[in-house]
């Protein structure tokens, strides 16, 4: 218990300081726009090694020093990984970037995640570092929301990500970010939106011009609190299948707060 109390002490020393970032802001993130370099510390690039180099799959998001949040659908257990955590231009050496592998035992799907049925939920997964991040102004935790809470309609959110421009576009070497009001469910789930494909345990968001895209997902949907501070309330997870910002299919994240107890129960227990 002593280890447990040490633990949620530290936990709460870190939570002070996490979801502000030291570069203040003013996924592709379609229609978005270059990101302030390090005005989200704690997005990650969460790359897979084919013959020896590493290419860029998804984002996620960094929540604890040795610990990366992300989708199910990102993780396959016959690749190996690494995680880039102070990345900004991927096409540049900038000095801030952390390289960290993962081991293979460090992959942790949900384990009512299916692969055949992405609306059926539960789109989410923890990475274990295989040794904790360095802190400081580039690379800063993420802070989550408390468990069950539900945005209000219209809330301004951001994704953040290196995915694809456009549908079939490239990939940005930019951070990308693009400004996502939240679509409550009762939108989201109506026929002509995205009906029975969104639960209850996702979060909508989006739905005109600027969406998410392929090589976003994984990544956070960065909400503001009314501390001033920021929280991962999404985990990019879907978007329609007739191209990445299509009106009434707003791009759908895992909601992070349907999730508190899992994500701390794998973590305590690995």
């Amino acid at each position: 218990t002593m280890l447990l109390l040490l633990s949620s002490l530290i936990l709460v020393a870190l939570a002070s300081v996490c979801g502000r970032p030291s570069y203040r802001s003013t996924g592709r993130v379609v229609n978005g726009e270059d990101a302030v370099p390090y005005s989200w510390p704690w997005q990650v690039s969460l790359q897979y090694e084919k013959d020896g180099d590493f290419y860029h799959t998804c984002g996620g998001s960094l929540i604890a020093p040795d610990w990366v949040l992300t989708a199910a659908h990102c993780i396959s257990s016959s690749r190996t990984y690494q995680v880039v955590l102070g990345e900004y231009d991927r096409a540049e050496k900038e000095g801030p970037e952390q390289v960290i592998p993962v081991n293979r035992d460090g992959l942790f799907v949900h384990s009512g995640w299916n692969s055949n049925c992405v609306a059926c939920g539960n789109d989410i997964a923890l990475v274990k570092l295989s040794h904790s991040a360095q802190l400081g102004d580039t690379v800063q935790l993420a802070r989550l929301p408390p468990a069950g809470d539900i945005l209000p309609n219209e809330t301004p959110c951001y994704i953040s990500g290196w995915g694809r421009l456009y549908t079939n576009g490239p990939l940005p070497d930019k951070l990308q970010q693009a400004l996502l009001p939240v679509v409550d469910y009762e939108h989201c789930s109506q026929w002509d939106w995205w009906g029975f494909s969104v639960k209850k345990t996702m979060v909508c968001a989006g739905g005109d011009i600027r969406s998410g895209c392929n090589g976003d997902s994984g990544g956070p949907l960065n909400c503001p609190a009314e501390d001033g501070s920021w929280q991962v309330h999404g985990v990019t997870s879907f978007v329609s299948s007739y191209g990445c910002n299509t009106l009434k299919k707003p791009t759908v994240f895992t909601r992070v707060s349907a999730f508190n107890a899992w994500i701390e129960g794998i973590i305590a227990n690995n």
